[in-house]
């Protein structure tokens, strides 16, 4: 493709508004989520627990935001004053879990509805991690680290909130922490929202805003219909292997584990000689 021609489509993918297109594709997204976690048990739990399953949607659908309002110290229920997108939301929480004969559910489960939705969310993604990055950046001007969590959590903010979310379902799964098992959507925010700093406050890298943020919006779109159409989840952990081996004692302790099992044979051999 001509230089010339990717960057205006760089700007291009960069003008796009959310509202009302990627949204719905968010929201349809979040909501087949929270049905996919209820499982088999999920239609009888809606008919029975409606505001209980209209809460914990929308929590997913808004948990970026009221998460990074919090931090922030600002109003935490700030994004629900969004009345479209919460209308949005709604909509297709109702259409997921209540239109006749299931057909919400399964025509969103649909592969070619369910990749295009997808794709789309991955853009609007990658938009809410530059928000993030630069809402922080007008906040704390010169604190990197807090333009990188608020950017990561702007990106991946259902993960964060999966404990409450669940809670109040009420399911309480207290190793559902994203802290401790952090999924790809979280580690490929947290690199977006560091290459956004990197790009925003420093001049480390060189390419036009416009080709950085569409590159993240490949990064992002590629490894999701990678997931979905290749079963490939995280690209990241034969990184993260190769990382705790070198810095975080992976290498000593099976060192450790090696000159433990050779120690004993070695013991055994000095008294079968004192004998």
């Amino acid at each position: 493709m001509d230089p010339e021609a990717f960057l205006d489509l760089a700007n291009q993918v960069i003008k796009l508004k959310m509202y009302p297109y990627f949204d719905i594709a968010h929201s349809l997204l979040c909501a087949l989520a929270v049905r996919e976690d209820l499982g088999a048990g999920a239609q009888a739990f809606s008919r029975k627990h409606p505001l209980a399953c209209w809460l914990s949607t929308m929590l997913v659908i808004f948990a970026g935001g009221m998460v990074a309002n919090g931090l922030l110290g600002e109003p935490i229920l700030a994004p629900l004053k969004n009345t479209p997108q919460l209308l949005i939301g709604t909509i297709t929480w109702y259409v997921v879990f209540y239109t006749p004969f299931d057909v919400g559910y399964k025509v969103g489960k649909f592969l070619p509805v369910k990749v295009t939705a997808a794709a789309m969310k991955e853009i609007y993604r990658a938009k809410k991690v530059y928000d993030g990055v630069t809402h922080a950046a007008k906040l704390y001007p010169n604190a990197y680290i807090i333009m990188v969590i608020i950017g990561t959590i702007k990106g991946n903010g259902a993960g964060f909130t999966k404990l409450v979310e669940r809670l109040v379902r009420g399911a309480w799964t207290p190793t559902a922490m994203e802290t401790m098992q952090p999924t790809f959507y979280t580690k490929a925010s947290l690199v977006a929202s560091i290459i956004f700093v990197l790009d925003k406050k420093t001049d480390l890298i060189s390419a036009p805003h416009a080709l950085v943020y569409f590159g993240i919006v490949i990064f992002f779109v590629y490894f999701k219909l990678s997931s979905i159409l290749l079963g490939i989840h995280d690209p990241f952990v034969p990184f993260e292997n190769l990382f705790s081996a070198l810095f975080l004692g992976g290498i000593w302790d099976s060192l450790a584990k090696i000159l433990g099992k050779g120690q004993p044979k070695e013991d055994a051999k000095d008294a079968k000689k004192a004998n």
